[in-house]
């Protein structure tokens, strides 16, 4: 595998005490690892996490601020923790949509949506929707745009784990988002979840003028968090033994250089977050040996997503679904 990309060092020396950034999914890997680098740089970062105990002890441990849970299975849950956060504050420099579920057993959220698309990317959507018209005046008194950050996958451009073809290239399935006309692969419903996190952003590229808002996508790497437990669970049970056998997995991955630790798998992030070559609309990915596309691989900042459904059209129609789906 090739060496991991990661930021140049001078980024992590940018003084950030004039800004808030929030960051979903924070009180665990990528997510807490990313907020940490953050606070070490003076930003207040809100963690938003679903957990009030993880979270309170998330912030206690970086540094961050815990202001109310957010569960993005829940789209009062969204409503409510914007409301807490407009309450106190009254700017916001960066969204991070972090938090993530992979391959899981099917359910539904709180709204009826298969939880995968529900939590990926539907409590994504409006927590970005109800969060927009700060992300923008902040923009305007600070003269320089704010930023939206949706973590997406190489996920995106081919499933490999959770379902019985690997390699399967994802789609929206508008007509069927939910998989309630048909059968249920928690690795088929991941990639459309993932694939939709890159339409977020990219249509949000389009929505709104890079001058005010820069609104990008990034693919984290294969990163040792416990993301993949639901994959392993299916493949391995949920014995110890199973458990065991997984985490020797995850140690030959890493030592082959497939899996990455946390301090490598919040480049990309950091990357969406600091720099100033940041092109809105655009993907960033880690290193992958999980692409079935041979030359992404290699990752790069920014690369194409070799996926010919990640196009301007899906990504306005699922932009106007959603919408609907959320009510705003």
């Amino acid at each position: 595998m090739p060496t991991p990309l990661r930021c140049d060092p001078k980024l992590f020396e940018k003084d950030l005490s004039s800004q808030i950034i929030i960051v979903t999914g924070a009180n665990s890997g990528i997510g807490l690892e990313t907020s940490s680098r953050l606070v070490k740089q003076k930003a207040t970062v809100i963690l938003a996490c679903r957990n009030v105990e993880k979270g309170e002890a998330a912030a206690k441990e970086v540094g961050g601020v815990f202001l109310a849970p957010m569960d993005l299975a829940s789209l009062q849950s969204v409503r409510d923790f914007v409301k807490t956060f407009l309450d106190k504050y009254d700017r916001l420099d960066v969204l991070v949509n972090n938090a993530g579920i992979m391959a899981c057993p099917y359910g539904k959220t709180k709204d009826g949506f298969e939880t995968q698309i529900g939590c990926n990317h539907l409590g994504h959507f409006l927590l970005q929707q109800l969060l927009t018209p700060i992300l923008l005046k902040t923009a305007d008194e600070t003269g320089k745009p704010s930023r939206f950050l949706a973590l997406s996958s190489c996920a995106a451009a081919a499933m490999t784990m959770g379902t019985d073809k690997p390699g399967v290239v994802p789609e929206i399935d508008f007509d069927d988002l939910n998989f309630e006309k048909r059968d249920y692969s928690p690795g088929i419903a991941y990639g459309q979840s993932k694939l939709a996190n890159y339409l977020h952003a990219l249509e949000a590229s389009s929505r709104y003028p890079a001058d005010k808002l820069i609104s990008v996508s990034c693919h984290p790497g294969w990163v040792r968090s416990n993301l993949d437990v639901h994959a392993f669970k299916a493949k391995l049970g949920d014995g110890i033994v199973g458990r065991t056998i997984a985490n020797i997995f995850r140690k030959l991955f890493i030592f082959k250089g497939d899996m990455l630790e946390v301090e490598d798998g919040c480049q990309a992030s950091m990357y969406c977050i600091l720099s100033d070559d940041l092109e809105s609309g655009k993907f960033y990915s880690q290193i992958g040996s999980v692409y079935v596309d041979v030359p992404s691989r290699m990752g790069g900042f920014p690369l194409k997503l070799p996926n010919e459904n990640a196009t301007p059209e899906n990504a306005k129609k699922l932009w106007e679904l959603s919408e609907k789906l959320v009510g705003v």
